[in-house]
């Protein structure tokens, strides 16, 4: 069984066949996935599509493109929020430096908001971390100097310095449909380096969808094709590719339970 660790089913992408997307990915393998959010303002048709399939659960917090959106947004309503059975983590959080879309000291309040709500939980923040690895790194490690909380770096496409500092601070490390691009070798690289214990896969779908489907609509069974290419990467055979990640996955998410 695999998990796909990061999707985003509420996307209207999803909309007309969400039904058939959820059963495609259980007929590949993929007996779970997590539906992140992007605004906490719209958590509630996140919940709505977790509470409605067995095998999906969810995030509660605010993207950084939307950051300054949701400024109002606190700790103790994140905590309260992810209370629910079917939330399994914060986030997604972190800072987008690549397009900027929001301020960067909004990106930033906004993190710390999230890391807060990670440590008082102790549920995983997913991160999202582009043209961002120096402030990164250095918020990673001053929060965890305050105490330490769960989290993975998500879609990694960072450098190897953030996700080496990622592991010593006990993150985890979390690949998509861009390690199987044929330009991706550094990035391959750096999975070589990332311990197995370590490191998780997702599709971001409806984004980034791997080879074979590069420039399609991606979706949760898709995950496949990304751990194959890790095990490649690894030299080690997919089943257990699969094994390790799905370990990994419920390790990290430790209130999501196998139900597959």
């Amino acid at each position: 069984m695999l998990i796909d660790t990061h999707c985003h089913l509420d996307f209207a992408d999803f909309d007309p066949e969400r039904d058939d997307i959820v059963a495609r990915a259980h007929a590949a393998g993929v007996g779970q996935m997590v539906t992140i959010s992007t605004r906490v303002r719209k958590f509630p048709t996140i919940l709505a599509i977790a509470e409605k399939y067995p095998t999906v659960f969810c995030s509660v917090g605010t993207h950084p493109h939307n950051a300054d959106e949701e400024l109002d947004v606190t700790v103790d309503e994140l905590v309260q929020l992810s209370a629910h059975p079917k939330v399994v983590a914060i986030g997604e959080a972190g800072l987008d430096y690549f397009y900027d879309n929001a301020p960067r000291e909004a990106q930033a309040q906004g993190l710390r908001t999230h890391i807060a709500a990670a440590r008082q939980t102790g549920l995983p923040l997913v991160i999202h971390s582009r043209s961002a690895d120096d402030d990164m790194a250095a918020i990673l490690t001053e929060e965890t100097g305050k105490g330490a909380f769960p989290f993975l770096l998500h879609c990694f496409s960072s450098g190897a310095d953030l996700a080496r500092i990622g592991v010593e601070l006990g993150g985890y490390v979390s690949f998509s449909g861009i390690l199987t691009f044929p330009k991706s070798e550094e990035l391959r690289q750096i999975a070589r380096t990332v311990p197995t214990d370590r490191m998780l896969v997702e599709t971001d779908a409806p984004y980034l969808a791997p080879k074979p489907y590069r420039g399609k609509r991606n979706e949760p069974a898709y995950v496949a094709h990304t751990a194959a290419v890790l095990a490649e990467t690894l030299g080690i055979e997919a089943d257990e590719m699969a094994r390790i990640t799905t370990d990994n996955a419920l390790r990290i998410f430790s209130k999501m339970p196998r139900v597959s």
